[in-house]
């Protein structure tokens, strides 16, 4: 968990901002939801191994004795930290659905908490930019969700990016191929999901130890493209290929790839997934898919979903927005000895104008002062004196302090 310092913080903003319009514009809605769920809610089976890494909150008033007693650390907690925001999500349709759309398009820009491993790109509290819609069961969810995620990395300047594609029930058909027992599906999918870290080798390794036939894994595991209609391998389900085909055709500005090893390790997917590979880096900046079971485990009642998650914290390391100079930013460069009243009437009559306006006390090395200005984001600033007057007052750019 860190500390941002003031210039850190406003170039995450201008990122942030950057990606919040651009779902705006493609009609999706924001909301918010608590950092705290029910402790149930976190660990009822659907946040796979993330469930592993939630933050617990213990119940009020615990007495020694209901620490003894305890047979599960869990039994002391009610509540937890959120680990990602498409829980909440469903739990949030779920209590307030008469009052929204029967399409709904969501917007989460919010911290989770997960009790990672600190190391690059991986924090304990992150930012996720979410896109979620939810009601319908057709393509469109994901081609609107696709056509959004790849303009806001577009307007990020991010270029290179391919979105890797499969579907869950390509994988169902792998994995019945291979005769993988159905208690045994997601503990395969585990070893599918490290292909990319241990390699084909260390997959069937770890698949022949559950007592898998690992025969004929290499050749799957190599195998990708569009063209597989054809002479398709007996594994493949033909429809959600298609499907995938037809995705591929309906969003032509982004570079769609068949990815048939592609898993993501959320247990809550039902169809169609995805993630974005770059190609300076071993690892993805984002990701989602159709989770259409969820919220139906808190309605009672199946809703379709889908859903597409940024990982803000790797996207924000790799952006190189220009740093924004904000014209109408002045720094009223004062004696130690100023009278206050006089510098906050100063002050007040130029936010009156439309500026923002800081009151910074003169130091012995002005020039270093003015280079934090600059850096800050102010454009101008004036020296001022006990008597200084609105009509005196002489604005310099700051960008001629320089050199």
């Amino acid at each position: 968990m860190r500390d941002f310092l003031p210039a850190d913080k406003a170039r995450r903003e201008r990122v942030l901002s950057v990606i919040r319009e651009t779902f705006l514009v493609h009609g999706f809605d924001e909301i918010e939801t608590p950092v705290m769920e029910d402790s149930s809610r976190l660990h009822a089976g659907l946040g796979g191994d993330n469930e592993k890494l939630a933050f617990g909150v213990l119940k009020r008033g615990l007495t020694p004795e209901d620490l003894a007693v305890a047979r599960d650390p869990l039994e002391l907690a009610d509540l937890g930290l959120r680990f990602d925001l498409t829980v909440p999500l469903a739990r949030f349709y779920a209590t307030h659905r008469t009052a929204l759309p029967s399409v709904f398009r969501s917007i989460q820009i919010a911290p989770v908490w997960r009790a990672e491993r600190p190391q690059k790109g991986r924090f304990r509290q992150f930012v996720q930019c979410d896109i979620d819609i939810i009601g319908e069961a057709g393509p469109l969810a994901e081609i609107e969700l696709i056509t959004a995620t790849s303009a806001a990395l577009d307007a990020l300047g991010l270029r290179g990016c391919t979105i890797r594609v499969n579907d869950r029930r390509i994988l169902i058909c792998l994995l019945n191929f291979w005769q993988v027992p159905a208690e045994l599906h997601e503990r395969a999918l585990i070893s599918i999901d490290k292909l990319d870290k241990i390699g084909a080798d260390g997959v069937a390794a770890e698949l022949a130890a559950l007592g898998i036939d690992t025969e004929g894994l290499a050749d799957a595991l190599a195998t990708s493209g569009w063209n597989l209609m054809a002479d398709a391998p007996p594994w493949l389900d033909r429809d959600a290929y298609q499907s995938l085909i037809d995705l591929r055709t309906a969003v032509p500005g982004a570079e769609l790839v068949f990815d048939p090893t592609l898993v993501r390790g959320m247990g809550y997917y039902t169809g169609t997934i995805f993630e974005v590979a770059h190609p300076e880096l071993g690892y993805s900046l984002g990701g989602g898919g159709r989770y259409d079971g969820m919220i139906g485990r808190f309605l009672g009642t199946d809703v379709p979903a889908t859903g597409f998650s940024l990982g803000f914290e790797r996207i924000v390391d790799l952006v190189e927005l220009a740093d924004k100079e904000e014209a109408d930013a002045v720094a009223l460069v004062h004696d130690r000895k100023a009278d206050p009243a006089t510098l906050v009437a100063l002050k007040t009559q130029l936010i009156a104008q439309g500026k923002r306006v800081r009151l910074e006390p003169r130091t012995k090395n002005t020039k270093t002062l003015l280079d934090q200005l600059l850096a800050s984001g102010f454009s101008h600033f004036a020296f001022v004196n006990d008597a200084t007057t609105a009509s005196e007052l002489e604005l310099r750019p700051l960008a001629e302090t320089r050199g």
